[in-house]
């Protein structure tokens, strides 16, 4: 016997006592940028608007009003959330362009984005952006921590997979070349 499929359930009303629920709820497990905040909170409002007959100019406002007060509050603050951003990527071995990238995308304002990487950038020790590049060179496992066997073959190869992660033809240059994953780690730790 075959089972019906499942209806989506439909959506609840965006009354503004639902929209801050469904904020609070989110900020509960996400941090979160204002524009990325306000994006999930207005595709509530549009789906209540198709199924509801509600007025998406209402909930507009609602959202609007919301978010006004939760920036007041500090419950959501764009230089906070760019900086952890900032900081778990760099831990990751993402590069600078990539990480102002995924920035906008999350509606962070280019200032404010680049003011969260230079933070971050500057209480690291070191090349910030060659420390990225080596971690990810590590985890992919390019140049040094290649066998030997395979570096000078794969070279190109992954000079080029450095790139398309965003890093500059000098680092992935230096992170590719370096003799050993000692010798890399002694480049990083070497201050500007």
């Amino acid at each position: 016997m075959m089972e019906e499929p499942k209806t989506p359930p439909k959506p609840r009303k965006a009354t503004a006592k639902h929209l801050e629920n469904k904020a609070l709820h989110y900020l509960a497990r996400f941090a979160s940028s204002r524009a990325n905040l306000r994006r999930v909170l207005m595709r509530a409002v549009l789906r209540s608007a198709r199924h509801h007959g509600t007025d998406p100019k209402a909930g507009e406002r609602d959202v609007e009003t919301l978010l006004d007060r939760f920036v007041r509050s500090g419950m959501i603050d764009d230089a906070v959330y760019a900086e952890g951003r900032v900081r778990s990527l760099r831990e990751r071995g993402v590069a600078g362009r990539t990480i102002r990238l995924a920035l906008r995308q999350k509606g962070i304002a280019t200032e404010v984005a680049d003011a969260a990487l230079g933070e971050v950038d500057k209480r690291a020790s070191g090349n910030a952006e060659l420390t990225a590049a080596a971690e990810f060179a590590r985890r992919r496992r390019l140049g040094p921590f290649r066998s030997l066997a395979l570096r000078a073959a794969q070279r190109e190869r992954d000079m080029a997979i450095l790139a398309r992660a965003g890093f500059g033809y000098a680092i992935a240059r230096a992170v590719v070349d370096a003799e050993s994953p000692e010798g890399l780690a002694a480049m990083v730790a070497e201050p500007d």
